[in-house]
């Protein structure tokens, strides 16, 4: 199976209509373009995952204009999309088609394919203490790494090829449960990444 975009060049800079931030605040924060080829035959369905892997995990360094988040600090995942039950026809989710602009306190109701169930990203907790911005984010919202990161980071977005059409999931989920739900289902993976960084000290790559 193969994933490809139109819309980010694999292993290369997102731009920034895809992002959720930017120096100047919040980004366009549209989804990318992405599509897959080669798909097993006796697929019924599909789950998308976009995790970035480089996650600073000591919160009091993180957006300080005094402090650069060292690359060799210990990382960790955040998930910025989690679907599942995507159909099996579906080969393609357009730009733009599931997210188009950043909501405060999450969507309610992100658009995509019919029939997939779209889960909780990462910045439900982010935002949990926050009574101005927490809520359930749902569906996709993108890059916003900490300014003063010294850290490149990779968002991986990952299609999977399932042997049934629906998974096993709570009616509130994240990426942990279809990733459980997943075992033994799985006929066929693809991925590609792109990164983004919001330091003006890193020069991108």
């Amino acid at each position: 199976m193969q994933l490809t975009s139109q819309s980010i060049a694999n292993g290369q800079s997102i731009p920034v209509q895809f992002a959720a931030g930017q120096p100047e605040g919040l980004a366009p924060n549209h989804n990318p373009h992405l599509a897959w080829s080669e798909v097993p035959a006796n697929t019924r369905s599909f789950a998308l995952l976009c995790i970035d892997p480089d996650v600073p995990t000591v919160p009091e360094t993180v957006g300080r204009d005094d402090v650069q988040v060292p690359v060799d600090q210990p990382r960790t995942d955040f998930v910025h999309w989690v679907m599942a039950d995507i159909p099996a026809e579906v080969r393609e989710i357009a730009a733009g088609s599931c997210s188009d602009g950043f909501v405060a306190k999450g969507k309610r109701a992100p658009t995509g394919p019919a029939g997939a169930r779209q889960g909780l990203n990462n910045y439900t907790e982010w935002f949990a203490g926050d009574a101005d911005m927490a809520g359930d984010y749902l569906g996709y919202d993108g890059p916003y790494p900490p300014f003063n990161d010294l850290r490149l980071h990779r968002y991986f977005f990952r299609v999977f090829a399932l042997d049934v059409d629906t998974l096993a999931l709570p009616a509130r989920f994240g990426a942990a449960e279809v990733l459980r739900a997943m075992q033994g289902h799985v006929l066929a993976e693809a991925a590609l990444y792109g990164t983004y960084s919001l330091n003006p000290a890193l020069a991108e790559r």
